[in-house]
């Protein structure tokens, strides 16, 4: 924007732009989140392990990846993962109005969970303009800035497809090992989060593309960037002869491995814009 100051106003003109600038700070940036599900097709868990929550209005948002293991105990880790996010939406109602603490949910919410099973955890929450999240696994959110990865958080893995997890069990992780991170943000910034059913088979350049595709018409359709990226990752998960973040990292733990990860994938994308 270009701003034409009057020649008699021009002695003044240094105090207005930094009056304008000062006004742009104080505007408070939201999340317009959408999301998508794709379980993995397990007939005999059609809901599939992934559980997830959108709560716009507190600028929040929370996903769990039930751990398949238990299934040869006969346990349905998606009942785990679906009370403990079904728990954290709870928390977030006792939360301070625009002040919630993910930290805090997330181990309120564990700590009224008693299915058996379980399962990783990952909460966001937008406030004073920066990004505050809790992880628990491998569940991981980038954020993308001008078409380019500008963020990406930490996962937690005892060893290669082993992630850190919340559960009844006693050896079972507890939230006090969680990973927390802020990360500022701005206009036009887009954050994409999922399950690790997203990030297996996805690359963060493949994301990039995908965004820039998107882009070109000027207008972007949030929930049709969160579907299409999640049907994409479910495409290449079908894949057997390919290179995924998967396979290779399989690979470089010392396993035989090529093409995706048949997996529940769940994809948020959020798009960051001013209230």
């Amino acid at each position: 924007m270009m701003m034409i100051v009057p020649e008699s106003n021009a002695g003044h003109a240094g105090e207005i732009i930094e009056e304008l600038q000062n006004v742009a700070a104080e505007r408070n940036l939201k999340m317009i989140v959408r999301g998508h599900y794709i379980p993995k097709g397990d007939p005999e868990r059609p809901r599939g392990e992934d559980a997830f929550f959108i709560l716009e209005e507190e600028q929040t948002i929370g996903v769990a990846d039930g751990v398949g293991g238990w299934s040869v105990h006969g346990i349905d880790a998606g009942d785990y993962a679906r009370e403990l996010m079904k728990n954290a939406m709870k928390a977030i109602e006792t939360e301070p109005k625009g002040l919630v603490d993910p930290k805090s949910v997330l181990n309120k919410a564990f700590l009224s969970t008693k299915s058996q099973g379980s399962s990783t955890a990952s909460i966001v929450t937008l406030k004073n303009n920066m990004l505050h999240g809790v992880n628990v696994g491998d569940s991981r959110l980038r954020l993308f800035r001008k078409n380019s990865l500008f963020y990406e958080s930490p996962i937690q893995q005892h060893k290669f497809n082993k992630p850190y997890q919340l559960g009844n069990h006693e050896s079972s992780d507890k939230p006090n090992i969680a990973d927390e991170y802020q990360v500022s943000v701005k206009d036009g910034d887009i954050v994409v989060m999922g399950s690790d059913g997203l990030w297996d088979n996805l690359y963060p350049n493949e994301i990039v593309k995908t965004l820039w595709q998107n882009s070109l018409g000027g207008m972007l359709d949030i929930q049709g960037l969160a579907t299409f990226i999640a049907k994409l990752a479910f495409n290449k998960s079908k894949q057997t002869d390919i290179a995924t973040p998967f396979s290779v990292a399989a690979q470089e733990a010392g396993y035989a491995s090529t093409g995706g990860k048949v997996d529940d994938i769940t994809v948020f994308v959020a798009y960051i814009d001013f209230v």
